[in-house]
Formats: C-alpha cells, structure tokens, sequence
C-alpha cells in the first residue's frame, strides 16, 4: 500500500500550544479513511527516535493505518515546557490530541494508542482518561505502578538508575529545537527550555515513599477505569514485566499478556532473542478493535511467555534458548505455589526443618558486582554474571540435584523471619540455577528496604533486634530448572551498584525455621500452543554509522584504599549504536556517557556516583553540544546531589545551569 509521510505538522492545543507530529498516512486514506495509531513520547520525532520510528509507524501505514508520532509538549519542537513525568497536563495534552486525530478526514474516528516505557505508561494512563475515540491500546514495558516498578525505587530502596536517567533527560530536554522547522526563533526557545530545565533526580528523589505523587499516574489504583482492550508486552531481561501479571489480573477488559525473553526493545527488535513478528500481531490486534475484523487474536492464549531454558551466566546474550507456552486465563490453575524451605544448614528443602536455626549476614557493600543492569537494552555486558562472585558475601540455600525438570512462571515469593541490628537494613534475595560445573545464573531478584516491610506508604524503623514476618515478592520470571541442575536462593544485605545502600552496615538475623520460599512451578502439560510469525519491518529510514563507538563495563577493587568502582561507558552512542548521520534531514548525532559508582566494603556512607555525559547534534555550519555532570553522596541524615549543564553552539558557549541539591533520608 502506497504511504505519504508528512515529515512535520502542528496540532494546535486549546490553550494555543502547539505539539509538533510527524504522519505516515495510506494514500486511499484520502478518499476512504481508516483508524489511527498514535505514539506519544518526549524524544523528538525529528532525530531522536526516527530510525526506530519509520520501520514501524511506516509498517502500519502500508497495513491500512494512519500512523501518528507525537512530541509531547515540551519536548522536541513542541511548544511549552515539560516540567516532570506523566503530570495531568501530559494527559491533558493527548486527550485533545487523540480528538484532533479523530477529526481528521483521512481518519475513521477509530484510534489506537501504543507506545514502549513512557509511551507504555501514557498509554495506560490516558486509556484510564476514557477519550471516546480510543479504541485499545498496547503497552510495552510498562507500569501499573509508579513506585515499586519504575526506575526511581525498588522494594523502598533507591535505585541508582534515578541518577543516570535523570541525568539523560537533562541531556535530552536541553537538545536545542531544529532551525530547519522552527525558523529563526529556534536558538530563543533553546536557551528558554535550558533555562527551565527542572534537575530531575532531585524532583524524584524529594519523594521518597508510595505518596500522592507517584498515586498520579499508578493505573493500579483504579484498574477499573480503564475500558478499551488492552495487549501488554514484556521481556524476561526488561525490568519493566511485573505489570503484565498485574494488568491480566486486574482488568475486567478483554486484555492479552506477551512476555518474551527481551531487553527495553521493541519485540520485532527484541534481544536478546528470538525476536517475533510484534507488527504482524500489532495490526491483528488493532483490525481486532479498530476496525471490528475477528482476526483470531482473542482466541490466543490469555497470557504468552517465554519460557527460558538454563544458560551460561555469560554478561552478553544474543539469544535465549527456550520454548513459547501459553495459559488460557491468568492467575492459571496450571501454576501451583511448590513451597521450598530454608534450612539452617543450607539445604532448600520440601519438608520443613522444624528446629530450624538461625543465621546471621551482613554483606559487603560491593555485594551486587555480577547483578548486570537493572534494565537491558541489548548493550553488550549488561547481563548478570556468574552469581558465585556475589554469593561468597551472601546465606545461600541450595536443592539436592533435580532429577525432572522444574519450570517456573511468575513471581516467586520468600517469606523469612527477620531481625536487624539498625533501624535501617536492605534485604537483597536472587533466585539461581546452578549448572552441574556449579557455575550459577540469576533466574530472579528483588531488594527491600525492611522499613517498607509493612508497605511502601508508611515505613517504620526497625527496633534493632526485634524478629519481623516480612514477604519478598521477586521479579516475575520464566524458567526451566532442568535435571542435573539445583536452585539456590542468596539472600545478601546490600545490592550496589543497583541500589543506594542503607545508611548502616547492618548484620540480618534469619530465622530459617520460619523461612521459605514460594515457587510459581508451572505444570509440565497443559496449557496453549503458542507461535509467532518471523519479524517483520517497514522501510528504513536513511542513515550512515559514522562511528561505531563503543561500550565497556569494568569492575575495580583497590586493595589499598578499599575502595570498589563500577564504571560504564559508552562512547559516540548511549546503547552501542554509535555516531548515526540521518541523512534525508542531514542531521549527525552523538551521545557519549560515564558513570562511575565507587564504594568501600565496610561503609555505606562511602558511595559516591559520578556520571558524565555528552550530547552532540548538528549538520554543517550548525553544531550543538550539551555537556553534564552530576554527583550524589550522602551521610546517615541526607542526599546531596550536584549538578552542572553547558550548552555549547558552533563551539561557543551560549548557556549554563548548576544545581546543588539536599534532600533529608526518609528511611531510605
């Protein structure tokens, strides 16, 4: 089907706003209007995501869908400034824009919204609105819950991606407009949008608990306000796949489940793979709702995961090994709870050990070297590593040998009787294989912040001493234990450079005859057929790799001062794709980043995070450059964060901002 792509228009807001949008329309669209997909983020049409963008949005066109990408206000060209994430006037924003798009005369009135991370989240969040022409929706590595599963906060622990994503948006909001759109006004709306620039890891980090802020936007707090169909995506490696269980349970809308073995990537893209035909069941999806063809899709299996097959615990995975199966509802009467007990001689164990015994960790504050990311993006390294090298500083609880395979789907859970000796204390717990040459892969993880032991609403201190029944929810997952191999749960008392360590290097007491751990088995029959078909992609858009950079992770100890640094570093492009040249708007772009997390054994109050970052853009006669730097630390009583932004024109300074930041510890 022949498309016409508008590379730029401008929807005018009620208030006079303009949002600025790029359109892949089909021809006959002219003369017979179709449905509408729209995609609303904050990362510039123009350049920021235009190679992803053309191969998808340029798919559905040629499938009979106008496809639309929007900046949000703020943010790319767009008029107004962008002064947080996912305020009301974001939603405010696309419930005018969803009626501009229905208004349309190359538009049926049908609308359908999808969108991955910030897209998957408004995507939810304005269906919760209700616009009248939104007909369903598909959200991809997303949350239902702000707080306890985005990238600020973890089980009440602070996540250290709260600074490097922060740092990103001061990069990204600061990218100056494009002349070639904006005219001569571009460099008055630049240094406009520097100078309001929020210091976004201090605006999170002000919030320190599940309060009225983060309730904004957790569609988990109403699941009933939403009424169109819903199809929610995500991937094993992703750290945005909880919700997927959490929407197929709490919805009452026709909604389907698909989790597959991916890092923070579209699934058509998906790594590590297999990669599926995410446009083809897209399209299935949106005639389905948009266009009211049965296609089939409702008769697949309610929830469709990736069931893993054991790998070595290598930090870079292309591929994951496995099978696809399906469960016609969820929760499923196919996966039962199998409870294993920690036992004070640390065996995992069917039968309880009544005596019990307990036993007492407190990890070093580096504990967490071979966690990998916390979120994967298909960079190489940043998959977890051989668990033996954080399990010498952690109470680890092994099964015997299995002798018939074991397949988990879902979230485990560990219930432990604990005690601390510091109001304060993290509880950090992996669920592992270990392969017959005893090398261990992480299956799953969670950390906790004891004082969120009853909720993340109203932490308490912990009374030193005292014992607490306390319940670790781990990260969903999809994984066959197979015969020869063993299970081990490591519970540590700290998890760097993942999170922000607890003010006190605390010692945990658990009482293991009350301790134990849940398992979501999975039965070895029953269940769906599942398949997809092969990816598929719509045309590319033009681009030449200049450079193709480069990425490296590396871990050092000092022996001498006892320190231990984690460094990350990419270099000309932020997830490995190096220096790109788009060529049909002659734009080259460069994104270079360092963060090094340094941190000594024996004292929490010793990390440090410095992260530094370049951002370069421009075509000839027109070069931009924005340069960060931020730095946070803390003592028993507060966080200080630092930062500092230089824009730079054709070499020229042209703007400054600094931050300097002190935020009191809420029990964090």
């Amino acid at each position: 089907m022949s498309v016409h792509v508008e590379e730029h228009v401008w929807i005018t807001l009620g208030d006079g706003c303009r949002l600025g949008a790029r359109l892949w329309i089909p021809r006959t669209a002219f003369q017979d209007p179709v449905p509408a997909v729209l995609e609303y983020i904050p990362y510039r049409k123009r350049d920021g995501t235009r190679k992803r963008d053309e191969p998808m949005h340029g798919y559905f066109a040629e499938h009979g869908y106008a496809a639309v990408r929007v900046d949000m206000r703020g943010s790319g060209e767009s008029d107004g400034h962008l002064a947080d994430e996912y305020l009301k006037q974001e939603q405010d924003d696309a419930l005018e824009v969803i009626a501009w798009i229905a208004a349309q005369p190359w538009c049926s009135g049908s609308v359908g919204m999808q969108g991955k991370s910030w897209g998957g989240f408004n995507a939810l969040q304005i269906a919760a609105r209700r616009p009248p022409a939104l007909k369903a929706i598909i959200t991809t590595f997303s949350t239902d819950h702000r707080y306890s599963d985005d990238i600020h906060y973890m089980g009440g622990c602070l996540l250290n991606d709260n600074l490097w994503w922060g740092s990103i948006m001061l990069a990204y909001q600061s990218r100056p407009l494009d002349p070639q759109i904006i005219g001569d006004s571009w460099r008055e709306r630049w240094l406009e949008r520097i100078g309001r620039l929020p210091f976004f890891p201090a605006l999170w980090l002000q919030h320190q608990r599940y309060d009225a802020y983060w309730k904004h936007g957790s569609v988990c707090e109403d699941f009933a306000a939403i009424q169109c169909p819903v199809l929610a995506i995500g991937g094993w490696s992703d750290a945005y796949t909880n919700a997927v269980p959490r929407l197929l349970q709490g919805l009452q809308v026709p909604r389907l489940g698909i989790i597959g073995p991916w890092g923070h990537i579209y699934p058509h893209d998906g790594s590590p793979g297999p990669a599926i035909g995410y446009l083809q069941e897209a399209v299935r999806w949106w005639d389905q709702w948009l266009k009211g063809r049965d296609t089939g899709i409702m008769k697949e299996p309610m929830l469709r995961a990736y069931l893993e097959d054991p790998v070595p615990p290598d930090g870079t995975r292309a591929f994951m090994p496995g099978r696809w199966v399906g469960e016609r509802s969820y929760p499923s009467p196919n996966i039962q709870p199998r409870r294993l007990h920690l036992c004070a001689d640390g065996r995992l164990a069917e039968q309880a050990n009544t005596h019990g015994g307990v036993l007492l960790v407190r990890s070093p504050q580096s504990h967490g070297k071979a966690a990998g990311e916390w979120m994967a993006t298909g960079c190489p390294g940043e998959q977890p590593t051989d668990q033996r090298l954080d399990d010498g500083g952690a109470l680890v609880f092994d099964t015997p040998v299995l002798t018939e395979d074991f397949s988990v789907l879902g979230p485990p859970e560990l219930h432990l009787r604990v005690a601390a000796d510091a109001p304060v204390a993290q509880l950090s717990v992996r669920l592992g294989d270990i392969a017959p040459d005893d090398r261990v892969t992480r299956v799953s993880y969670q950390i906790l912040n004891l004082t969120h032991r009853d909720g993340h609403e109203s932490p308490s201190p912990l009374e030193p001493g005292r014992f607490y029944d306390v319940r670790v929810v781990l990260n969903a997952c999809g994984h066959r234990f197979p015969p020869g191999h063993r299970i081990r749960v490591s519970i540590g008392t700290a998890y760097w450079p993942i999170a922000w360590p607890a003010p006190y290097p605390a010692t945990v007491s658990i009482d293991t005859a009350a301790s134990a751990i849940d398992l979501p088995v999975r039965r070895a029959r029953g269940g769906a057929q599942v398949a997809f078909e092969p990816p598929a992609h719509g045309p590319t858009t033009p681009a030449t790799v200049v450079d193709p950079g480069s990425v490296r992770r590396i871990s050092i100890q000092n022996h001498v001062t006892g320190e231990n640094t984690y460094i990350t570093e990419g270099i000309g492009g932020l997830f490995g794709e190096g220096i790109l040249r788009l060529d049909e708007i002659e734009l080259q772009v460069a994104h270079s980043l360092k963060r090094e997390l340094t941190i000594k054994d024996d004292d929490p109050l010793s990390a440090r995070y410095v992260l530094t970052q370049s951002y370069e853009m421009g075509r000839e006669g027109w070069q931009t450059l924005i340069a960060t730097r931020a730095e946070m630390r803390s003592d028993r009583e507060n966080f200080y964060l630092t930062g500092s932004l230089t824009a730079r024109l054709n070499g020229e300074w042209v703007a400054e901002r600094q931050w300097n930041v002190t935020i009191a510890r809420d029990l964090l």
